[in-house]
């Protein structure tokens, strides 16, 4: 199936969509609470950057960035510290970079996923994780917060870096394998 320009950048929206984005967002939620091993203060290392892998290469770059974004207010519910909105956004950002990937001609759904998609979905994730966390969230923490941005900062760069780090190296596997998991179904044949 070809997908339109705006179902390649906004997804394709359907009641399939919406559950695989609330479970996603309760998903990541959970999981950057409990999924993590702290890198700095209110950082983690987590496993949480699965989701937008996923949910991105499944239903596009729009639901992938709201799993991210709601999951992180799903987290800041659970983990009981107050809601972090500047984080909220930043985390939508780097969520709906990750699944951009479909612009660029990777379909993980019909088995697509090539060597030239991950170079390309690495390079995303690195710009999404800098673009959510070096500068939209360390802006939104300083207009809405009147923070003092060095611990901002520091935190920014760490999850640069370990959010980053999940999205390329887990992600990258697991979207070969759906992918290969599912060409397996597009390809059936009939036997004579």
């Amino acid at each position: 199936m070809n997908k339109t320009l705006s179902q390649k950048l906004l997804g394709t929206w359907n009641t399939k969509t919406i559950v695989g984005v609330a479970i996603g967002a309760a998903l990541f939620g959970v999981l950057m609470n409990y999924g993590g091993i702290k890198v700095t203060t209110n950082t983690s290392l987590t496993s949480a950057y699965v989701i937008p892998a996923i949910v991105g290469a499944l239903f596009g770059p729009l639901p992938a960035g709201l799993a991210a974004g709601l999951g992180n207010v799903v987290a800041d519910l659970l983990g009981g510290w107050g809601f972090w909105f500047d984080w909220s956004l930043g985390n939508f950002v780097a969520g709906y970079f990750a699944g951009l990937v479909g612009l660029f001609g990777a379909n993980v759904e019909e088995g697509v996923f090539t060597v030239k998609h991950a170079v390309i979905y690495a390079i995303l994730c690195i710009i999404g994780c800098a673009l959510g966390f070096g500068v939209v969230t360390p802006f939104l923490t300083y207009m809405w917060y009147s923070s003092e941005l060095t611990i901002t900062w520091i935190q920014a760069w760490a999850a640069i870096v370990s959010d980053a780090t999940v999205l390329i190296v887990v992600g990258i596997p697991l979207l070969f394998a759906l992918a290969k998991r599912n060409a397996r179904g597009t390809n059936l044949s009939k036997e004579d």
